[in-house]
């Protein structure tokens, strides 16, 4: 079995970074493009082989999966060398597999074999995602469960972070099959087109994703709001029944001489009686017009 010519480096590290600038006999444009702080997918084509930065999923321990973690693929015929600053759990499963000698035996099998795990872990993303939303919607009737969750932000914030590399990435991925040549054989830029096929179902899935969520959040605010309504209706209501009981309680409770009934035994009752039938009008009335 043929030994892949693997290299890779931590391009944060001092030394990783000088080892791709002066020992990797790498160009250096396109050492400057792998040791770049910030990057977006792309390809870059040149005579002795391909430059290919990608975008995974992050799966590392504590993390939140949509902050994606760069990869930078230097590929030629006879070797790869690559590059990320954060453990990338793609690389490791390669690496694993090929300390079992079964791993890929040739750089363009590898970068293949990389792009294909990368776009398993991002499915795989997007299908809990899906899951997530599919239950908030499910739940989108029980206001207190969705207010203390925020489940539909959330939804929306990871597919637009995720979507935010995953369309870059499809070019990349459309611009090596398109572009093979010196790396890839014919049958593997066939394999490229259908990676970027599921980069680009993936993609359809996120933007159903974000368009779902917004309609369940809307549908929520909106029952949100009615709730609301209700209950400043019934504020409302007790508000109106009140306030000429209020206004009786306020004037027969002034302390000053001539006020009726204050020597007649019945006229706390009457007040009674006659408070509660402006009560119950007040309801009646309210009930013909349908406010109740």
């Amino acid at each position: 079995m043929t030994t892949l010519n693997w290299t890779h480096v931590n391009f944060s590290d001092a030394a990783g970074a000088a080892w791709i600038r002066q020992e990797s006999g790498i160009a250096p444009i396109i050492a400057d493009a792998m040791l770049s702080e910030e990057s977006r997918p792309r390809a870059l084509h040149t005579a002795e082989g391909v430059m290919v930065i990608l975008r995974g999923v992050n799966l590392n321990p504590g993390s939140e999966v949509e902050d994606m973690i760069s990869v930078r693929l230097w590929v030629e015929k006879d070797r790869v060398v690559t590059a990320s600053r954060r453990p990338l759990k793609s690389l490791n499963l390669i690496r694993q597999l090929s300390d079992e000698g079964k791993g890929p035996g040739s750089p363009a099998a590898f970068a293949i074999d990389l792009i294909d795990r990368l776009s398993d872990f991002i499915g795989e993303v997007t299908d809990q995602i899906e899951s997530r939303l599919e239950q908030a919607e499910d739940e989108v009737n029980d206001a207190s469960g969705v207010l203390k969750n925020s489940p539909f932000s959330v939804v929306r914030r990871q597919s637009a972070r995720l979507r935010r590399y995953l369309a870059p990435q499809r070019e990349a991925l459309d611009s090596l099959a398109n572009n093979p040549d010196p790396v890839f054989s014919p049958s593997q830029a066939s394999e490229l087109r259908e990676q970027t096929n599921r980069i680009t179902l993936v993609l359809e899935d996120l933007d159903l994703v974000r368009e779902r969520a917004l309609v369940a959040q809307e549908e929520f605010l909106g029952i949100l709001a009615h709730e609301q309504n209700n209950r400043m209706l019934l504020l409302s209501i007790v508000a109106a029944i009140f306030l000429p009981l209020s206004f009786l309680t306020g004037l027969f409770g002034m302390n000053v001489a001539g006020l009726p009934g204050t020597q007649d035994a019945w006229a706390f009752g009457i007040i009674v009686v006659l408070m509660t039938l402006i009560a119950v009008l007040i309801l009646l009335v309210f009930r013909a017009r349908k406010w109740l």
